[in-house]
């Protein structure tokens, strides 16, 4: 006979040693913000790509860089155990989780920095990289009449996760990427520490971090390139059943001089069909009116082509200018097709 000790833990047992475990980090790392066990809050086993699913240790919600740099420099003395710091969870390969780790929620810093200077002249803005954009769209616009010079079609990410990839959208084509519209970084490092760095100060930590995907270090704060932001905006969508037509006029509108084209040319692609996810339904034209596949081509293939497009004025304009758009005068009428002109005019 084989004899078998051991003790029955009770649900109340359990989630009381869970509780103690939480305590007993939360005051080794002496944090400011606050920690949870990573089975109580299924958001750190999440993202956006939902292809893996794995459970941390703890998730932390930082109250700013001290935080952060506490964390990682303890999860850097203990073999093993791995640090992912996570936005707003639009990650795809499990890049913001940490199997058995810790999860840092950059969102509970995105309140920690908001200050507007002057650098060489020009307007920029400290925000935090738990910030999501479209909250500093908004504050930027609302308080100095500002706005990025370049962001994200998606605006509900954070200003360190773009950072960290590229930050791509329509304003690209002029701008540059998010990447580019930067002056200065607040990085948390592997080892811990916390850093500044610029294009002249700690140069190789500030383009590695700029879309390094995490791997160089965690971006707490970014200085980020402003202008000003437009008084009304015409906002335009094409549609396309070839490519070819639809590359053709991309390729046109963005070679153009700034003064003779859009502020904002975005191009993607959409089913043809009536899925409300990814078909018709999902490209609104405007709140009154929907998209007819009536007028369709009978030689349109099972994807659609939509060029977005945007041109900014400014309430000192005449209104000539806001009524009657007059840009594309020599080259418009010999180069983008028909349809797309018809629009323009």
């Amino acid at each position: 006979m084989i004899a078998c000790l051991g003790r029955i833990v009770h649900d109340s047992d359990a989630e009381s040693k869970l509780d103690d475990d939480v305590s007993t980090i939360f005051n080794s790392l002496n944090l400011q913000g606050s920690i949870e066990n990573g089975d109580v809050s299924g958001i750190a086993s999440k993202d956006f790509g939902g292809l893996y699913s794995v459970k941390p240790l703890y998730l932390i919600r930082p109250s700013g860089a001290e935080d952060i740099s506490r964390v990682v420099k303890a999860a850097a003395g203990t073999p093993h155990l791995t640090v992912a710091a996570r936005g707003n969870g639009h990650s795809i390969n499990g890049q913001a989780m940490a199997d058995g780790g810790y999860v840092i929620d950059m969102r509970s810093t995105g309140e920690n920095h908001f200050k507007l200077l002057t650098v060489n002249g020009s307007p920029c803005i400290d925000v935090s990289g738990g910030a999501l954009w479209e909250d500093v769209l908004r504050r930027c616009v609302s308080r100095f009449g500002l706005a990025p010079r370049s962001w994200t079609d998606y605006l509900s990410l954070t200003v360190g996760g773009t950072l960290s990839n590229a930050g791509v959208s329509g304003q690209a084509f002029r701008y540059g990427p998010q990447t580019s519209n930067v002056t200065e970084l607040e990085v948390v490092t592997g080892k811990g520490d916390i850093t500044v760095c610029s294009e002249t100060r700690n140069p190789e930590l500030f383009f590695g971090a700029l879309g390094g995907l995490g791997q160089f270090g965690i971006i707490t704060r970014a200085r980020v390139k402003l202008q000003p932001a437009p008084d009304m905006v015409r906002w335009i969508r094409v549609v396309y059943a070839e490519f070819e037509e639809f590359t053709r006029d991309a390729e046109f509108l963005v070679s153009q001089k700034e003064d003779e084209s859009f502020d904002y040319v975005e191009g993607f692609v959409f089913c043809n069909n009536d899925d409300p996810v990814n078909g018709w339904p999902s490209l609104q034209l405007n709140p009154d009116q929907e998209f007819n596949p009536a007028h369709l081509p009978q030689t349109a293939g099972p994807v659609l082509y939509c060029l977005e497009l945007a041109f900014h004025y400014r309430n000192s304009d005449q209104p000539s200018t806001v009524d009657m758009v007059t840009f594309f005068k020599k080259n418009f009428d010999l180069t983008v097709n028909n349809h797309l002109r018809r629009i323009l005019r």
